[in-house]
């Protein structure tokens, strides 16, 4: 198994930081998380595509005053 930060090998057995190979590497991953440079981004489909429209293309009522 591979470090995803740094890509050295790790060894498992004994190790905290796991899937890490260090703290280093771990604090680096939470400073990516927090800072944004990790999205998690999915396509819009068919479905949610006609719903966003039709709530844009309502028109707004008047209320009487």
């Amino acid at each position: 198994m591979r470090c995803p930060i740094c890509k050295k090998e790790i060894v498992r057995e004994g190790n905290p930081c796991v899937p890490f190979c260090s703290e280093r590497c771990k604090l680096i991953d939470l400073d990516n998380w927090l800072s944004g440079r990790y999205r998690i981004s999915t396509p819009i489909t068919s479905g949610e595509e006609s719903e966003t429209t039709l709530a844009d293309e309502t028109p707004e009522t008047e209320h009487d005053a």
